[in-house]
């Protein structure tokens, strides 16, 4: 018995050694509710933020509990153009939302006070040669999330709705650091890893006359468990809002922060104008129903000088059950170096 408790001593003694050996992870943040990764053109249009806007598509993402007057089916996707701008290896490896150029970033099916909704958190894919060191690196790590909303409400309480997002995580890191020797490359660094998790949202809705209130609690309870690492949470983020209006005219303000982390406030304000007419269809007498939306906004973490303050403007046009909604979010006021969210779905 005393060799067998020694023979499993030295064995507990060889794996902490051996986890000890393992190259430390190159992701320093869990970041992802920012606003330059909301999926929704039309809350990116006014702002970066909604919480209050029952209207949007993607309103499950900002606020669950917009789901709890939903009496559609809805079924909208959304896709991502950024700049060109290159980030360096170590700016794309911390910024952990980091995604690609060009990419789908969202899709959502919802149904009365239900929604599914998929997204790919993460997307980094880097290789890089540095011909002065003679050192190469290849990084790679995607994160997916498929997400189950609910909306509720109660009838002794109308004016009061909440909701709760569940998420499922799963993801793989592949990181690679070599150095060149000789005509051979000699391994530094290797890391091949999953990751999979869960996170919650928690949201609420006051609705007082034409005027919203929303708040919602992000990732408030979350953790990520890598299969060789210490298990990682979430950073978490509350957000909270008010919105005015009715019909074809609506304002918004917010505020977005961290929870149990050095402050990182950003303050949200946006404006939405929409206009509707009926005409006559091509091919009968039926009457098609259209619209279009204007909107604009400005989020900062101070508003203190130009290249501190974004500023996002975006259109929607829908046709009966179709609809098309773009936004632009640029940061400094350069156009030429904005990001570009599409989005585009039916909605009965």
């Amino acid at each position: 018995m005393r060799y067998l408790f020694l023979a499993l001593m030295t064995l507990g003694v060889l794996a902490l050694g051996a986890q000890n050996q393992l190259s430390p992870l190159p992701i320093t943040s869990y970041d992802y509710a920012i606003p330059e990764n909301n999926v929704s053109a039309i809350a990116l249009g006014m702002g970066g933020m909604n919480v209050t806007d029952p209207l949007d598509p993607f309103a499950s993402y900002g606020n669950p509990a917009l789901l709890a007057k939903n009496e559609s089916t809805l079924l909208y996707l959304a896709y991502r153009m950024a700049d060109d701008e290159k980030l360096s290896f170590w700016e794309s490896v911390n910024v952990s939302n980091f995604l690609s150029e060009k990419q789908f970033k969202y899709f959502t099916l919802a149904a009365k006070q239900v929604a599914l909704s998929y997204q790919p958190m993460a997307a980094i894919n880097i290789s890089e040669y540095d011909t002065s060191t003679g050192q190469s690196m290849y990084y790679d790590y995607k994160l997916d999330k498929v997400q189950l909303s609910v909306g509720i409400s109660d009838n002794n309480w109308p004016n009061i709705n909440a909701g709760l997002n569940m998420k499922y995580i799963s993801g793989r890191l592949v990181y690679l650091v070599e150095h060149r020797q000789g005509s051979q490359f000699i391994r530094d660094h290797f890391i091949d890893d999953k990751v999979k998790g869960f996170s919650t949202d928690l949201g609420l809705v006051y609705r007082a006359g034409d005027t919203v209130f929303g708040l919602t609690a992000y990732d408030i309870l979350s953790r990520l468990w890598w299969e060789n690492y210490p298990a990682k949470s979430i950073q978490r983020r509350i957000a909270t809002g008010v919105q005015y209006g009715s019909g074809a005219s609506k304002t918004s303000f917010g505020v977005q922060s961290k929870i149990s982390s050095d402050p990182e406030t950003t303050y949200h304000m946006g404006y939405s104008y929409r206009v509707n007419w009926d005409t006559s269809s091509l091919s009968s007498d039926e009457v098609v129903s259209q619209g279009m939306d204007l909107r604009a906004g400005l989020y900062s973490r101070d508003f203190y000088g130009a290249d501190n303050i974004n500023l996002t403007l975006g259109s929607g046009y829908n046709y009966q059950m179709f609809r098309f909604d773009f936004s632009l979010n640029t940061k400094g006021l350069k156009l030429s170096d904005s990001e570009f969210l599409f989005a585009l779905g039916v909605g009965f």
